[in-house]
């Protein structure tokens, strides 16, 4: 129901986290579920997810069995496909029950229409990401990748993920590209009156800021560093909050 409240959050990276911030995101699925609020993932919930036609890629059980039962409870759960994680499909749609969305949405959340993008490739510059994502999301390339054997596309996968490594260092996102990212949401906030909220990811720097036409643009940081997530809910403004472990 678009008047539920709504919960949301990004850049989770199940896989390349540690267990302690794993069992507290999964401590606030169960506060989400105890709500009985609509939930929002933006993004890089896994640190790396391809679906196979018969494989699931391991470490994710309890997540996955999280997410279905929020579902089995008459929840309404949103994932988007992040730039670790835009190889989702039927498995997440049809076994565990979510709505998968590829590309930028706009939804209606808790009475407000909502922009829903991680962000990855949008705005100005970049331009070498934008090659590399488009070759990464072509249909010849996914195909070939399907061919691999899981275990190959899951070395390659993390020999490529640069997660653990920030995680470690204590600065898991890119705080320039976060600027970018975010003038280019309050300019389009700007040109679009009927748009109340852009919601973005990716950069893993939580932001939460008002437009000069009155909308918000939101950033849910990430759950490598912040623990941050933000709560939607029917004629108040957004509202970024921060989980403890």
């Amino acid at each position: 129901m678009s008047n539920t409240s709504v919960f949301l959050a990004s850049d989770v990276h199940l896989g390349a986290i540690s267990d302690e911030r794993e069992r507290a995101f999964r401590r606030w699925l169960s506060h989400v579920g105890e709500a009985g609020a609509t939930l929002v993932i933006n993004g890089d919930l896994f640190d790396f997810w391809f679906e196979y036609r018969s494989a699931v890629p391991r470490g994710y059980t309890r997540v996955l069995g999280d997410l279905a039962a929020l579902v089995d409870s008459g929840q309404t759960v949103h994932l988007t496909g992040g730039n670790h994680d835009w190889w989702g499909g039927s498995y997440l749609e049809n076994e565990i029950g979510v709505t998968f969305h590829r590309s930028p949405v706009e939804l209606v959340l808790a009475g407000h229409r909502v922009l829903l993008a991680h962000g990855d490739g949008l705005g100005p510059g970049d331009l070498g990401y934008r090659v590399l994502q488009h070759v990464l999301r072509n249909r010849l390339f996914t195909t070939a990748f399907r061919w691999l054997h899981p275990d190959v596309g899951a070395r390659i996968a993390q020999g490529v993920s640069s997660t653990r490594a920030r995680a470690t260092s204590g600065h898991s996102g890119s705080r320039s590209r976060a600027a970018i990212l975010e003038e280019w949401a309050l300019q389009q906030l700007d040109a679009r009156a009927d748009l109340d909220l852009i919601t973005l990811g990716h950069t893993h720097q939580p932001a939460l800021k008002a437009s000069r036409s009155g909308g918000w643009y939101l950033n849910t940081g990430d759950w490598v560093e912040h623990l941050t997530y933000a709560r939607l809910d029917p004629a108040a403004p957004p509202t970024l909050l921060e989980w403890s472990l």
